[in-house]
């Protein structure tokens, strides 16, 4: 004789596999959605140095400005740096009490690209002409952002893991990788900025 599986239990099986399809809709979309945003910044960027002259390239609007030189190498240098902190971060599981606030993607994203608020870049990125012509930093950008989506699509829960970052505390997996791609509008913005000024080479 059969022994019929009761209804309760029957419904608890059900809604854990629901929830669990949920939860990977969700992962799924937030990687596509990352992939793009890593994207668009990189687009953005690349457009924004394309076609410049070496005179316009190495502009400088002031004494203590960058160049689009300038943020171009800080650009590319500090992709791998923030890239191996990402990879530092999402080793690790958020505890509840971080998990509670963690989620900060508008927080990031705009506190990042408001070019109101001044930085001073660590020693490790600051420009020193290491790529020695527009075309290796280029390359070595488009390289390191390849590997830095590669490793956004991995298998690595990115709303449950993820650390303390140094300008936002508590921080999931995906706000660190939004945390790198604000960091390349960001520096994209002050390219505009440089191309702005009335003094910029015509060519």
């Amino acid at each position: 004789m059969k022994r019929s599986v009761p209804l309760a239990l029957l419904l608890l099986s059900l809604l854990v596999a629901v929830t669990a399809l949920a939860g990977e809709k969700a992962a799924a979309a937030d990687r596509e959605a990352l992939v793009r945003e890593l994207q668009r910044t990189e687009a953005k960027f690349l457009e924004s140095i394309k076609g410049l002259s070496e005179a316009q390239w190495n502009f400088k609007p002031a004494e203590d400005r960058w160049s689009i030189a300038e943020c171009a190498e800080h650009i590319a240098a500090t992709e791998p740096l923030i890239r191996s902190m990402t990879a530092a971060a999402l080793s690790k599981e958020l505890t509840p009490e971080m998990l509670a606030e963690a989620r900060k993607d508008e927080a990031v994203l705009t506190g990042v690209t408001d070019r109101s608020k001044k930085f001073k870049a660590p020693e490790p990125v600051v420009p020193t002409n290491r790529f020695g012509s527009p075309s290796a930093a280029v390359e070595s950008f488009t390289k390191e952002r390849a590997e830095t989506i590669k490793l956004a699509t991995g298998e690595i829960e990115l709303r449950r893991n993820g650390d303390k970052h140094f300008l936002f505390g508590p921080l999931d997996g995906y706000g660190w990788f939004l945390f790198e791609s604000a960091h390349t509008e960001r520096h994209t913005l002050q390219i505009e900025e440089v191309k702005a000024d009335p003094n910029f080479p015509k060519m």
